[in-house]
């Protein structure tokens, strides 16, 4: 799997400056005094660096961003990058410069002088985060990303601070593999196969089989998968790092691995994009994987149903009638409304199992969220204000945007079937709101619950602040907050 850029925190040494190879990154802002290391680049420079910083290119640049300056005389360095970002800043525009580093490290490695700048982890954390690159797939030579040293003040401190980022991190890495791998590749049992090896880490894993999901009632989960070559899993994964005994938090996904839309099959046009309809799953196992990382002190448990959805002679139909785990049936209108079906039953095991204190669930549910959010938010859906509003708080914290969505009674009434006890899908108006009344039929009354279409989020077309184009992984660092805000002691 891809990894975060190894960064060493090292104590700020101004006579190694004029030597330093590669890139050199210094934080400034407009009409601040000089720094010791900036006047020292300055003196090295012949008053290259106070030029700059006095211009009017540097003038206008957003609190986050940088400009450039090539070969700069008496330096080593092939470029000096001055980023504008005052010493008084919030999370996300520290993050957003250490982004701008990331994105242009190359080869020659970066040396960033974040000196005594209190953000420094989170200019850390932005620059791992954007130096993302999934190349596993490029036949040719991959070049190797020179190292990445950061000067700072107390560089112990930075480095205790930085640790767990660093596991947030290699969770979101984790996530974001596994949404832009091909589905030749990302079969269900490459899935299962990659989340099992997490037991390295300390996670306790299982995987539930066709036939043991056949005995458990999953029928709406094994309808969808019937016609593929690759059988249905559901994977379980467990982090014991609370009180012995203590009921878990539970976090649900939506893995299915490529969705034609089965005999409702999809348009031939964007269909290589639901390589990423797992990103539900995706997310979770990124979550488990940055919790066991740095060892989270809350018992969380993850699960996430596998699934293909192929149009095959043995392929579920339109109009056919399937049993959930729960026991009620549901006429399936649209094969293409795949995901609820593998999330209804997924959800009735986690209660029935784990009597979770809260439960949430991922899943790229819907092309209505897109419509209603575009690629900026993720549609939230809850039957429990205080845990929504948790969410919401913990998705501010990390700049991952989020929406609440309405529900109620009347959206629920559309799901009314003639021959079953509910239909899979009610049509275009308020579909992503329909697919949330639906699941909610899965959730028992006193369970507190979010639902989160990431449609619009888990993958986008162009880059973003903290992402190149492709996989976001969206929602580890929000649900990695939320469970270390709420649910850890001590």
């Amino acid at each position: 799997m891809s990894q975060p850029l190894p960064i060493q925190f090292q104590t700020v040494d101004l006579e190694t400056l004029a030597a330093a190879t590669g890139r050199i990154a210094v934080l400034a802002d407009s009409g601040s005094p000089l720094s010791p290391a900036l006047r020292r680049l300055d003196r090295l420079t012949k008053g290259a660096l106070a030029r700059a910083l006095a211009s009017d290119a540097f003038g206008k640049l957003k609190p986050g961003e940088g400009m450039d300056l090539a070969f700069p005389a008496g330096l080593a360095a092939d470029a000096l990058q001055l980023l504008h970002l005052p010493k008084r800043t919030d999370v996300a525009t520290a993050r957003k410069a250490g982004a701008a580093i990331g994105r242009a490290h190359g080869a020659g490695g970066t040396l960033v002088l974040a000196e005594a700048h209190a953000r420094a982890a989170d200019i850390a954390f932005g620059l791992a985060l954007r130096a993302y690159d999934f190349n596993a797939h490029r036949s040719g030579e991959r070049p190797t990303p020179g190292p990445v040293t950061m000067m700072v003040a107390d560089a112990e401190a930075v480095a205790r601070a930085a640790a767990p980022m660093a596991a947030v991190a290699e969770g979101v890495f984790f996530t974001r593999d596994l949404v832009n791998e091909p589905a030749n590749i990302l079969t269900t049992h490459d899935f299962a196969a990659r989340l099992a090896a997490m037991q390295e880490l300390g996670l306790e894993v299982e995987i539930l089989e066709e036939d043991q999901l056949m005995k458990l009632g999953m029928r709406a989960l094994l309808g969808v998968g019937q016609g593929s070559e690759s059988p249905s899993k559901v994977v379980v994964m467990h982090w014991h790092g609370g009180a012995k005994g203590e009921a878990p938090f539970a976090l649900v996904g939506k893995g299915v691995v490529f969705d034609t839309g089965g005999i409702s099959i999809k348009p031939a046009g964007g269909m290589e994009d639901m390589t990423m309809d797992m990103g539900g799953a995706g997310v979770v196992a990124g979550v488990m994987r940055s919790l066991a990382l740095r060892k989270a002190k809350a018992n969380v448990v993850g699960l996430v149903g596998l699934v293909e959805n192929m149009p095959d002679g043995r392929a579920q139909r339109p109009g056919d009638v399937v049993r959930s785990m729960k026991g009620d049936t549901i006429e399936v209108i649209n094969t293409d409304a795949e995901g609820r079906l593998v999330l209804a039953d997924v959800l009735w095991y986690a209660q029935e199992r784990f009597m979770p204190t809260g439960m949430i669930n991922l899943a790229t549910l819907t092309g209505a969220i897109i419509v209603a959010l575009g690629h900026e938010n993720t549609g939230v859906f809850s039957n429990n204000d205080d845990l929504c509003n948790a969410f919401l708080k913990a998705a501010a914290a990390e700049g991952e945007g989020a929406w609440r969505m309405p529900m109620g009674e009347a959206y629920d009434a559309k799901l009314k079937s003639r021959v079953a006890d509910m239909v899979n899908s009610c049509g275009r108006d308020a579909g992503a709101v329909t697919a949330a009344q639906f699941l909610a039929r899965f959730v028992k009354p006193d369970m507190p619950w979010c639902h989160l279409d990431i449609a619009g989020t888990a993958l986008l077309k162009s880059d973003s602040t903290l992402a190149p184009k492709g996989a976001t992984g969206w929602g580890v660092m929000a649900l990695d907050r939320l469970i270390r805000d709420r649910f850890e002691k001590g």
